[in-house]
């Protein structure tokens, strides 16, 4: 629990510091026509969330290079020394994933500060994406591959699990960035995705992977002290495709399939992550039906209709919150049921999603 509470007071204070900043540093959220708020907000959080992630990684990343000397293991508990191999292992993917979680940081304050057209934003993400993918695949093979099964299955199978890794992580930085519409919304749900994850990857005992998902959960839970409805900052581009694409690397890394033909469990990410990923769709369909671009911003997101629909704004961002936990809440436990109560869980989130759209056309909801 140590590296959480590091992870939520660098983001608690770390928001409290930026947020102080964010005129000088040009980073403020104006009131417009489709925006929630009425008055000017910082638009700084995602330096705060970024570096309460990354901080702890570079300081575990340089403390690696002294794990035998004789401080160090006298300082560490005797208990840890199982992990040690494994950590030291995965020490060059832990600083790719840093340096690619800054690049994707990095252009999403590019747009925060100078609102890049959907084009110039999207190609960035698949850089950053087939960066992590490609130099993982030079460290370790499949370091940051899903479906590596396909390798051997199929012909070309490297490369449509290399593509298919690229367009997932690519998928989630935008499906987080496009929760990022109401306070407290995308933070809240990068901790209850993060901590469904965290329960994956302890049933498979990937200490290290549960470790940095503490840290995601710790750094959103300090930025969501602030951003909780009425916000007084909000994470911006620089720190919504952060959560999504970290979070999409880390899902990577998990491992779900925990052999004995229980296949079905490689299909946990898209229950944890169905609500997200439901918005994400929904809006991209209603944008381009109207001939926009799927990247340009409107008031048609999942808490828009709910608000529109009588909630008040911080009420629609609950019921988001109460509709990512029981979609993922039985995710978890896919490593460990048959394939029956596989099904009966999938058809649950299903379930979940139907209602809501079918609710979401009870009376005028687009705007």
């Amino acid at each position: 629990m140590a590296v959480v509470a590091v992870a939520f007071f660098l983001g608690l204070t770390g928001t409290a510091l930026v947020r102080r900043m964010s005129g000088r540093i040009g980073l403020i959220d104006m009131p417009g026509q489709r925006k929630v708020h009425d008055k000017p907000i910082a638009r700084s959080g995602g330096i705060a969330i970024f570096w309460a992630i990354g901080l702890p990684i570079l300081i575990g990343y340089g403390a690696t290079f002294f794990i035998h000397t004789p401080l160090i293991e006298h300082i560490l508990p005797a208990s840890t020394a199982t992990y040690i191999p494994g950590v030291l292992f995965d020490r060059p993917l832990m600083l790719i994933l840093f340096l690619c979680t800054l690049g994707i940081h990095l252009l999403g304050l590019v747009d925060d500060k100078k609102a890049l057209s959907a084009v110039p934003k999207l190609i960035g993400q698949l850089v950053c994406a087939a960066l992590l993918v490609g130099l993982g695949e030079m460290i370790e093979p499949g370091g940051f591959r899903i479906l590596t099964a396909l390798d051997h299955l199929v012909p070309g199978g490297f490369w449509i699990s290399a593509i298919i890794s690229v367009l997932w992580i690519v998928l989630l930085t935008n499906a987080f960035n496009f929760m990022d519409n109401m306070d407290g919304l995308s933070a809240g749900v990068a901790i209850i995705c993060g901590s469904m994850f965290l329960v994956a990857a302890l049933i498979h005992h990937q200490f290290f992977i549960g470790g940095l998902l503490l840290l995601y959960i710790g750094a959103a839970g300090g930025f969501l002290v602030f951003n909780f409805p009425p916000a007084s900052i909000f994470m911006g581009d620089g720190g919504s495709m952060v959560l999504g694409f970290f979070l999409g690397a880390l899902t990577i890394r998990t491992t779900f399939y925990s052999g004995q033909g229980r296949w079905y469990t490689l299909f946990m990410p898209l229950i944890v992550t169905a609500i997200p990923l439901y918005d994400l769709l929904v809006v991209s369909i209603v944008r381009l039906r109207r001939g926009r671009s799927p990247m340009q911003g409107d008031t048609n997101h999942f808490s828009h209709r709910l608000t529109r629909h009588g909630f008040s704004k911080k009420g629609a961002v609950m019921v988001i919150y109460a509709a990512t936990l029981a979609c993922g809440l039985s995710a978890p436990l896919l490593a460990l049921v048959s394939s029956t109560a596989a099904i009966l869980v999938g058809g649950q989130t299903i379930a979940i999603l139907l209602i809501i759209a079918v609710l979401e056309r009870v009376g005028e909801h687009t705007k």
